[in-house]
């Protein structure tokens, strides 16, 4: 890929669009006092501060800015870029990079917590506990279970190795299909997961939202599901969301984690709050932290100052 802008690259003003814009301003000030600042949430930037900037820091586009005005590298603070390449995308000339924190370790123990409320039945039993109801039942052991985690970056490894230290056989999925660090038995092209979806115990997605992965898991894949549980944690739009409440009714699946949603906040009338074998997560499975935000900034700023393009510039044809 050619950079979008001359090398080096040395910006001195920063906007920081982002609920938390004071603490990180606050750390990268520390590290960086040679830096000028200006913050507030993603949607209180104004043009104004847009046309002063020359590099933006944030999870999500500012919506009041038609354009990014003189900025000239944006650095996004999650892993999933999708926010800056909707609708009418980013300008080419613009930098995007996004951060270098790993959400692997916190994802896995979203995904590991779901596992054992299900197959420990907790939603059922917290219930009984409200009625006072001595509700015995029968649980089952999730060693022995097998898993298909869709995905297979950092994020995906870090799950497949906490279920395999539980006795969960993991399958992997990936686009390339090419074999990866870690226990997975086998790992398979995406044109596979049609066929391998009826096999799973449970199915874990993990991978960001692209042109290829918009829709993957369709009303069609999901009738192929014989009783499994579904987990995302990716994005709301790899599921053909309207279709799970029939999924979940008809048995092709078992239960639902979801954290993300096609819509967020998930509206109030969406049936997934209200099905009893639906368990929702305001997109909190993977945070990003004050440190890792500053730290990936700062490794892609010394890259550009030094005149290197980052390690971590979105290849945005992938869309990653």
């Amino acid at each position: 890929m050619t950079a979008p802008l001359p090398l080096p690259f040395r910006p001195r003003r920063i906007v920081v669009g982002a609920s938390a814009h004071a603490e990180l301003i606050a750390w990268l000030a520390a590290r960086r006092p040679d830096l000028a600042f200006r913050g507030a949430p993603h949607t209180a930037i104004t043009a104004d501060d847009l046309a002063w900037a020359e590099a933006y820091v944030g999870f999500r586009r500012p919506p009041a800015a038609k354009t990014m005005g003189a900025v000239r590298w944006v650095h996004c603070t999650g892993a999933g870029v999708d926010s800056w390449l909707a609708g009418d995308g980013l300008d080419p000339t613009i930098l995007l990079t996004r951060t270098s924190e790993s959400f692997g370790p916190m994802i896995a123990e979203w995904a590991v917590a779901r596992v054992f409320a299900v197959q420990q039945q907790l939603p059922d039993l917290a219930a009984a506990q409200r009625e006072a109801r001595w509700a015995p039942r029968d649980l089952a052991r999730v060693a022995g279970t097998r898993a298909l985690v869709v995905g297979t970056g950092d994020i995906g490894r870090a799950i497949a190795q906490r279920f395999d230290a539980l006795g969960i056989a993991v399958t992997g999925v990936s686009r390339s299909g090419a074999p990866v660090d870690g226990p997975f038995r086998a790992v398979h092209r995406v044109a596979a997961l049609p066929d391998l979806v009826g096999e799973a115990d449970w199915i874990v997605l993990v991978v960001p939202a692209t042109r290829e992965t918009q829709g993957l898991v369709s009303r069609a894949v999901l009738a192929r599901c014989r009783g499994a549980v579904l987990l995302n944690a990716g994005r709301g739009a790899v599921v053909e969301e309207a279709a799970l409440p029939e999924a979940l009714d008809l048995g092709w699946l078992r239960a639902a984690a979801l954290d993300v949603f096609v819509e967020e906040p998930l509206p109030p009338a969406s049936p997934l709050w209200r099905h009893p074998r639906v368990l929702v997560s305001p997109h909190i499975s993977g945070l990003t932290t004050t440190e890792g935000a500053g730290s990936g900034f700062l490794e892609c700023l010394a890259a550009l100052e030094a005149g290197r393009l980052p390690k971590w510039q979105v290849d945005r044809l992938a869309g990653y």
